[in-house]
């Protein structure tokens, strides 16, 4: 098993109850390791949520991770995965000054070439929207930046397997 510190997405396969992300954010905190990225949705199953979690971490490390997290009563399964096995994007939003929009031909050249879209515009800013990976956000971030950036936040990733997952028919069972 390889010691190489490499990025691993979790997915965890919930019971829908109060106080679970605190706990299992302990597992992490408890190990020293840094959660990169956290999302919380609804599964595909209703009354299931899931919880998509990025760290960099050993293997080694992300099994053990694993069976901690499968150990909550509420936890219905847990998996990792590598950036290799998923499909994944991150979203995120900026606010900026509306007359940078009219007045500046690079910021329109940026949006256009960033695949960004602009949300709403009035006259005191404008907001783009921009999903993708990581760096192609990071690299966004750094070109708007040079024109002052109001707000900005960004997503936790969210992913889907390349391959099929056992866990909806597993779900369904759950749910009878």
């Amino acid at each position: 098993m390889s010691k190489e510190l490499k990025i691993y997405t979790v997915s965890v396969y919930t019971e829908n109850n109060i106080g679970l992300l605190n706990r299992i954010s302990a597992i992490f905190q408890r190990r020293h390791i840094n959660i990169e990225s956290i999302n919380s949705s609804v599964s595909e199953i209703a009354g299931v949520s899931k919880f998509t979690i990025v760290v960099k971490v050993t293997e080694e490390q992300i099994k053990k991770i694993i069976g901690q997290i499968e150990k909550q009563v509420e936890v219905i399964k847990a998996y990792y995965h590598s950036d290799e096995e998923t499909i994944y994007q991150e979203s995120c939003l900026f606010k900026i000054k509306s007359d940078l929009l009219f007045e500046e031909r690079q910021i329109q050249n940026i949006i256009k070439e960033s695949n960004a879209r602009i949300v709403t515009v009035n006259k005191e800013f404008f907001v783009l929207e921009k999903s993708g990976r990581r760096q192609e956000i990071e690299l966004l971030y750094r070109e708007l930046s040079v024109f002052g950036i109001m707000q900005f936040t960004r997503s936790g990733r969210i992913a889907v397997t390349k391959d099929e997952m056992k866990i909806s028919t597993m779900l369904e069972a759950f749910q009878h």
